[in-house]
C-alpha cells in the first residue's frame, strides 16, 4: 500500500520489500514475517557514516519526494535490525525530517508492515527468553528501552508463561558449577548479582541460588549443604 500525501492528493509510489521480510501473498493476509536478528545494544541510531548522506537524502525539494526519501532512510536502518516507531521517529528527527513527513514516511511503512512494534516486541521477548534466559522485569526493561508503544509491552509481558522460578533455577545451576570453590558467601553473592542482571530478584532469585548452590557441591562431592549467608 502506499500513504496519502496530504497536500496533493497523490499516492506515494510502491517500494521493493526488504530482505528479510517476506511480500504477503495479499492485500487482506496477515502481513509480512519479519526474520529474526541479532539483538544489538541499545544507542543511538544514527550512524556517522550516514549522517551526511541521510542530510542530502531528505532535502528534496517537494513534499512527496521527502516522504520518499524518508522511508528511504528508514528503509536502510530497517536492513540491520528492527526498529520500534519511536526509534524510527527519533531517527528521522535526528535527520531533519519534518514532522509531517515523518507521520507519512512511519504510516506507509506501517502500512507495508515493514513497521510494526507488536512484531519487533514478539521477536526481542522471543530472544530474551530463549537466547538470554530473562525475567520478566529484565524483559520489560528492554522493551521500554527500545520504545515500544506501553500497550503492546504489557500485552507482551502478560503473554509470558510463568515459569520464572523454573528459568532462574536453570540460570542459577549453569553458574553454581563453577562457584563450587568459592565459599558460601561469595558464590551466593554472585549468584545473586548475575540473576538480578537477568531480571530475577527478592525470595525467588534467593531460593533459585540456595538451591542450585546446594545442589553443585552435592555433586562436587562435598555433600548436600544447607546454604546460608554468613
Amino acid at each position: 500500500m502506499s500513504a496519502t500525501n496530504e497536500h496533493s492528493g497523490e499516492r506515494l509510489a510502491p517500494v521493493t520489500f526488504l530482505p528479510g521480510v517476506t511480500r504477503p501473498s495479499s492485500p487482506r493476509s496477515a502481513g509480512p514475517r519479519f526474520e529474526p536478528v541479532p539483538d544489538p545494544e541499545p544507542g543511538d541510531l544514527s550512524d556517522e557514516r550516514d549522517a551526511e548522506r541521510d542530510a542530502e537524502l531528505v532535502a528534496e525539494p517537494d513534499y512527496e519526494s521527502q516522504v520518499a526519501a524518508a522511508i528511504d532512510l528508514v528503509a536502510r536502518k530497517l536492513r540491520s535490525r528492527g526498529l520500534s516507531e519511536q526509534e524510527v521517529r527519533s531517527a528521522l528527527s535526528g535527520a531533519g525530517v519534518d514532522r509531517a513527513v515523518a507521520d507519512d514516511a512511519v504510516h506507509a511503512l506501517t502500512e507495508r508492515g515493514w513497521l510494526s512494534d507488536e512484531a519487533l516486541a514478539e521477536q526481542l521477548v522471543h530472544g530474551a527468553v530463549t537466547r538470554k534466559g530473562m525475567g520478566r522485569r529484565a524483559i520489560q526493561q528492554l522493551l521500554v528501552k527500545r520504545g515500544i508503544a506501553r500497550d503492546v509491552i504489557e500485552i507482551a509481558i502478560d503473554a509470558l508463561p510463568d515459569d520464572d522460578a523454573d528459568r532462574a533455577l536453570d540460570l542459577a545451576r549453569d553458574k553454581a558449577r563453577s562457584l563450587v570453590r568459592y565459599d558460601d558467601e561469595t558464590a551466593m553473592r554472585r549468584l545473586l548479582g548475575m540473576l538480578a542482571r537477568r531480571g530475577f530478584g527478592g525470595s525467588q532469585a534467593t531460593s533459585a541460588a540456595r538451591t542450585a548452590l546446594a545442589d553443585a557441591r552435592r555433586d562436587a562431592g562435598g555433600g548436600a549443604r544447607v546454604v546460608r549467608f554468613k
